[in-house]
């Protein structure tokens, strides 16, 4: 798996997919915990540009201090691989001529990390309106990372994603090299 992805990453185009891919995923999660914010201050603020574009860095992990240490990690850790899996999808489905049919393992374990990723991003708030619904809503102020299941749990399945790409690319080649994993 890791094999696969390092050859496939190697190839400047996906490697520039996955970096983009990467950005992106980590700006959607950030963003998606601060709308208001982003809204009323950055976008239709009356700031100057430079103040804005300092409020707007200052969200992300590791430059402000929205995220703990573990959540930053976390959240780095489940954009760097959906920016992987995006580049092996992509590459699997474009040099193998698949179609969605042919490749939905992988489609299906990129859509299911990234929506929980999205949910790892916004912490127990999705899962707590919908349970809310069904009378649970407070058991789950009791998990006891705080939240941070959801992104252990988009770690999982992104890493299911890569391996079943992986393994769906066995025995082709990429980048010139035959890959077997013999």
């Amino acid at each position: 798996m890791g094999r696969t992805a390092r050859l496939v990453l190697t190839l400047p185009a996906y490697a520039v997919v996955a970096a983009v891919a990467s950005v992106v995923s980590l700006s959607v999660f950030v963003l998606s915990l601060q709308v208001t914010l982003v809204m009323d201050l950055i976008v239709g603020g009356s700031l100057p540009l430079a103040s804005r574009l300092r409020v707007l860095v200052e969200l992300y992990p590791f430059v402000g201090t929205s995220f703990t240490p573990a959540q930053g990690l976390l959240l780095v850790a489940v954009a760097l691989l959906t920016g992987i899996d995006i580049a092996l999808a992509a590459y699997h489905f474009r040099e193998h001529g698949l179609d969605l049919q042919q490749g939905g393992a992988g489609a299906a374990g990129l859509l299911l990390g990234t929506l929980g990723a999205g949910c790892a991003a916004c912490g127990s708030a999705v899962l707590l309106a919908l349970l809310s619904l069904l009378g649970v809503s407070t058991s789950l102020l009791f998990l006891p990372l705080d939240g941070l299941e959801f992104a252990v749990g988009a770690l999982v399945v992104l890493t299911l994603s890569i391996y079943w790409l992986a393994e769906g690319m066995r025995g082709g080649e990429i980048n010139g090299c035959p890959v077997d994993f013999s």
